[in-house]
């Protein structure tokens, strides 16, 4: 690709608007995680840096958001007493998005159920504009349970600051009616923002602002690395990973379905997790890709990777010349641009089809939402997809067990076809039974496949095990298809292997599965098994 003067202007143009509409809501997320205004613009920088460099694709911005701000906030919370034990999880959490990126399995990350998502982010808006009450009654911003935050109203609310009250109202309603033709020039939320600090700067002064805005370059991060702590990261470090991870590649799905690129998941996985890593030793909050800025980036004329450094250059320049500024923005007005996204964030898109939604994706969202709201995201996360596991082994399980073929084979047709001489035969004889089996078989439905198809075993002298149509086996159906050939055994009945091959017969192999059945009962074809079963039951 050649690079020329116009490629150049198309990079500035899109970085330093990329950084324009990063600096604030960064900022802001960084108070809302509780570890500073820096942190969220120093996440911001060196996300979105390792993120644009390795992307090939395209010129990828990566930022922090407010659900990785209320995910740090829950880890402050419950599982970290410092602020440098809550950088060591956020670190354990990049380099294990680096190994998942490594090991090329990033891209089944994005298999994390729908109703999963939408119960944690919806929980999440839930916890935004709860705690945004206080705020706007004139207490600093803090994300805090709702339940929380709602037994804290009446103090708030009798302690009531006009002027912070008028701040945050008039950066909310600017922020909701700001003229669609702007938008593209000045995000609604910034737009707000910027509103609001004006009218705290000439008129309303006596509100909370941010402070301990640092104005020099980042301090490195001493991780703790107690063998305890680290163990006891583990989960909440998962938490971030993920978090970090679906929002990542769904956002990146979106760009590509705008650009008509193609970014390949494992290897921005790996520079995301490597990102999220470098953020937290500067004492950045971890982010992920995201949409909205990276469509900003492209439509204003980026075309290569230069336009992610000169944002970060943007930024950077931002904390060392012009930080000390934000000191002048009000917490109300953080409040009211805050109560956007936080109610954007609500799935009411899914919400509103609660009615119609299937019972068992219900139960997952309402699950996780509940656990979202009265206990935390982590624990929200885990328990979410340890439902959903649950639940979609039972479909799963339906849906195995429904390609099971069982059905017992007349002796006049399988074994003398039609023929004259029946031996004496009874026209109703069904000594031999065949078991096909298509498809796949897991654990899913491992624990029933014995209880279906047991009794129908039992009844026959000579099963045929048919495996033609058998794409997959997992071990423990493996192990439960043992359990027939013994369960055959048990009841005088021999078992024919027919048409095994492939995968299953791998699977089978290796944990000697077929070794009480001789050679000579393991055929290839129908006619092959047929031959066999008149020899057993001559």
């Amino acid at each position: 690709m050649r690079y020329d003067l116009q490629s150049l202007r198309g990079d500035v143009s899109g970085g330093l608007a990329a950084a324009a509409v990063t600096i604030t809501p960064a900022a802001t997320f960084g108070v809302v995680s509780g570890l500073g205004a820096a942190s969220g613009i120093y996440g911001a920088i060196a996300v979105g840096l390792f993120v644009g460099i390795f992307e090939r694709a395209r010129p990828q911005i990566a930022g922090v958001s407010s659900v990785m701000a209320v995910a740090m906030a829950a880890v402050i919370a419950t599982h970290a007493d410092n602020a440098a034990e809550a950088f060591t999880v956020a670190m354990l959490a990049g380099l294990i998005q680096v190994l998942m990126g490594a090991l090329r399995i990033g891209s089944y990350v994005s298999y994390t159920p729908y109703s999963v998502i939408a119960g944690f982010t919806s929980g999440i808006g839930v916890m935004i504009v709860v705690s945004m009450v206080q705020t706007f009654a004139g207490a600093p911003v803090k994300i805090a349970k709702p339940l929380t935050a709602i037994r804290e109203w009446p103090d708030a609310l009798g302690d009531l600051n006009a002027g912070a009250l008028a701040i945050a109202v008039v950066t909310l309603v600017i922020a909701i009616s700001w003229p669609r033709r702007l938008r593209r020039v000045v995000p609604p939320t910034v737009a707000g923002l910027i509103c609001g600090t004006l009218l705290s700067v000439i008129w309303l002064g006596d509100v909370p602002t941010i402070v301990d805005v640092p104005t020099g370059l980042p301090e490195l991060q001493q991780p703790v690395l107690s063998l305890d702590f680290l163990a006891s990261s583990l989960v909440p470090a998962l938490t971030i990973a993920l978090l970090s991870t679906v929002r990542g590649l769904l956002s990146s799905l979106a760009v590509d379905a705008q650009t008509r690129t193609q970014q390949d998941a494992n290897r921005g996985l790996m520079s995301l997790g490597a990102g999220n890593a470098a953020a937290a030793l500067i004492g950045g909050l971890p982010g992920h890709m995201t949409f909205v800025t990276t469509v900003l980036n492209i439509r204003l004329g980026a075309t290569t990777r230069v336009s992610v450094v000169v944002r970060a250059m943007a930024l950077l320049a931002i904390v060392l010349g012009l930080a000390r500024y934000l000191e002048f923005v009000p917490h109300a007005a953080l409040a009211g641009m805050l109560a956007v996204p936080g109610w954007q964030i609500i799935d009411w898109r899914f919400l509103a089809r609660v009615g119609r939604v299937q019972r068992e994706h219900l139960l997952i969202m309402l699950t996780t939402l509940s656990i979202t709201v009265l206990v935390d995201l982590v624990t929200a996360v885990a328990v979410g997809l340890i439902v959903a596991g649950m639940i979609g082994a039972r479909q799963l399980e339906r849906l195995q067990l429904d390609s099971v073929v069982s059905v017992p084979l007349l002796d006049q047709i399988f074994l003398h076809d039609h023929t004259p001489d029946t031996h004496g035969i009874s026209p109703y004889s069904a000594r031999v039974g065949i078991v096909k089996l298509r498809g796949s078989f897991t654990v899913a439905s491992s624990s029933k496949l014995i209880r279906t198809i047991g009794d129908d075993i039992v009844g026959h002298e000579v099963v045929i095990l048919d495996f033609s149509e058998t794409d997959y086996i997992d071990d423990s159906a493996a192990l439960v298809i043992e359990q027939l050939i013994d369960t055959a055994a048990a009841g005088d009945a021999t078992c024919i292997v027919m048409a095994l091959d492939g995968a299953p017969a791998a699977t089978l192999a290796s944990l000697d599965v077929l070794r009480r059945v001789p050679d000579d009962h393991i055929v290839t074809t129908l006619d092959e098994a047929r031959e066999a079963a008149r020899l057993l039951l001559d």
